[in-house]
């Protein structure tokens, strides 16, 4: 796997769009490359994104803001992964 020079998957490009990725330090930026690469990121990337931040960073991050973040398809494959209780219900902005 190629990295930039401060460690950001390279093949994380498409979903950091907005950002010139050479310029994101995951240690600066944990929240946007934890929710990013959850959602988006394949297996090699996941297995960077756990091997940089840790099982029980990741875990904790998904129980206090992931289940507003995350798709709900990726909620439901992260919360039991993880082993988290039942999650906050997310509300729609709209109530139709």
């Amino acid at each position: 796997m190629e990295l930039t020079p401060k460690g950001m998957p390279t093949s994380l490009r498409p979903f950091f769009q907005e950002y010139v990725l050479e310029e994101i330090d995951p240690d600066d930026h944990p929240f946007t490359v934890i929710e990013r690469t959850l959602e988006w990121g394949n297996r090699e990337e996941v297995r960077w994104l756990f091997a940089h931040y840790g099982r029980a960073r990741l875990a904790e991050w998904v129980q206090q803001v992931g289940w507003r973040c995350l798709s709900r398809r990726m909620l439901h494959l992260w919360r039991p992964y993880f082993d988290l209780p039942e999650l906050p219900e997310r509300r729609n902005a709209w109530p139709h």
